[in-house]
């Protein structure tokens, strides 16, 4: 008989009797069926239609496909989605899940890891392709039909996500608001959807040097987004005006992103620019709220280490993408109310760069001309003093 290693706990059955029985008791195997029989319900469970998933499941079945051994079955493809979108979609534990599924815990985590691996390298050009000039266009129309912004390829914040602190991180993820994070950092459309994220970040590093240091930041910098050239604003003979996007007062002024005017001495004409910038910024703050009441995970912290933690989210971004597309939801199912007044960002005092300064005044001057005026901006400003 061989040694027993010093400090190893023996192992006293190769499968636990209560796992044993995952074929006859577990979720998948006792629900996953009737489910398909009830859309509504189906969709309840899985966050997105029967067709949806089918749909996602071709994608995604030559990656999640593994081989029976003569020890044990494979986990069907079907299973192993089943699992993530469950965990993902309530943010549940893996001992929780253990015994929803009666898989093991440490199976469990390692399917959830894949799968979300694979939904990034599956779907990430599909729902998120790398934006070309005609697509630029697209968003910009949209933003123009639902948010009157015209010449505005995207609205940007960052979101940070909370994560189990690190072993020996120091303060690295430490943020603002006093747990450990890492951030989405996303450009949004007028549907909702995310044209370009950024994920992975420290959670103590401002949005400002966040998005400065990522690849979408620097491509913006060096101008390779390939974005569509100046035009006029509708309707307007003044100059050419750069396509820009709209962010808070967190980002640097530039000639293609635009921030309030801070607070300090405004005007009406200030005050309409910072009104009209915030009912277009406001899109990606509906897109987070859309991804975090869908995807409940993003609702506690992720008890995970950062780089799994990444994976989860990326997985999250596309998959809300995905339904997006492929389950197109109205406001009301949404539990958004587009009619409800627009809470005015003023901005903060401080210093912006230069070069957007000239831009801006293009943009504000726009939007108090006859051209560019709404009829119910001024009511809108004065109703907020």
């Amino acid at each position: 008989m061989l040694d027993e290693e010093p400090g190893r706990k023996r192992r006293r059955q190769w499968v636990h009797p209560i796992i044993a029985q995952r074929l006859q008791k577990g979720q998948f195997h006792t629900l996953f069926n009737d489910l398909r029989q009830d859309p509504n319900k189906f969709k309840a469970y899985c966050r997105m239609s029967m067709e949806a998933f089918d749909h996602l499941l071709v994608s995604l079945y030559p990656d999640l496909s593994f081989q029976d051994t003569s020890m044990r079955r494979c986990i069907s493809p079907e299973q192993r989605l089943i699992v993530t979108l469950r965990f993902l979609a309530t943010g549940n534990s893996f001992a929780s899940l253990h015994f929803e599924f009666l898989l093991g815990i440490s199976t469990i985590s390692g399917i959830v890891c894949h799968t979300c691996k694979v939904i990034w390298q599956r779907l990430r050009e599909a729902v998120m392709p790398t934006p070309k000039a005609e697509d630029w266009l697209r968003i910009a129309e949209g933003f123009y039909q639902s948010a009157q912004f015209p010449n505005c390829i995207g609205a940007l914040d960052g979101k940070h996500i909370r994560v189990k602190k690190p072993p020996h991180s120091g303060s690295r993820y430490f943020n603002y608001k006093q747990y450990f994070s890492v951030v989405l950092m996303a450009l949004a459309d007028s549907n909702y959807k995310f044209v370009i994220v950024d994920i992975g970040a420290y959670g103590s590093t401002s949005d400002s040097r966040i998005f400065s240091a990522s690849r979408m930041g620097e491509r913006l910098q060096t101008n390779q987004l390939a974005l569509p050239e100046p035009s006029r604003l509708p309707g307007s003979a003044g100059p050419p005006a750069p396509f820009v996007i709209v962010a808070d007062e967190g980002f640097a002024l530039s000639p293609h992103m635009m921030r309030p005017f801070p607070r300090r001495d405004l005007d009406d004409r200030k005050r309409i620019f910072n009104y009209r910038l915030t009912r277009a910024r406001r899109y990606v703050e509906c897109a987070f709220g859309i991804l975090s009441s869908k995807w409940r995970v993003f609702m506690s912290s992720i008890q995970m280490n950062p780089d799994n933690a990444t994976l989860v989210i990326q997985a999250c971004v596309l998959l809300h993408n995905f339904t997006r597309i492929h389950d197109a939801s109205t406001d009301a199912d949404l539990g958004l109310n587009m009619t409800t007044p627009v809470s005015l960002d003023l901005g903060r005092p401080g210093r912006p760069g230069t070069a957007g300064l000239a831009v801006r005044e293009i943009y504000a001057d726009y939007f108090c001309s006859p051209e560019g005026a709404l009829s119910w901006q001024l009511d809108a400003i004065r109703g907020r003093r």
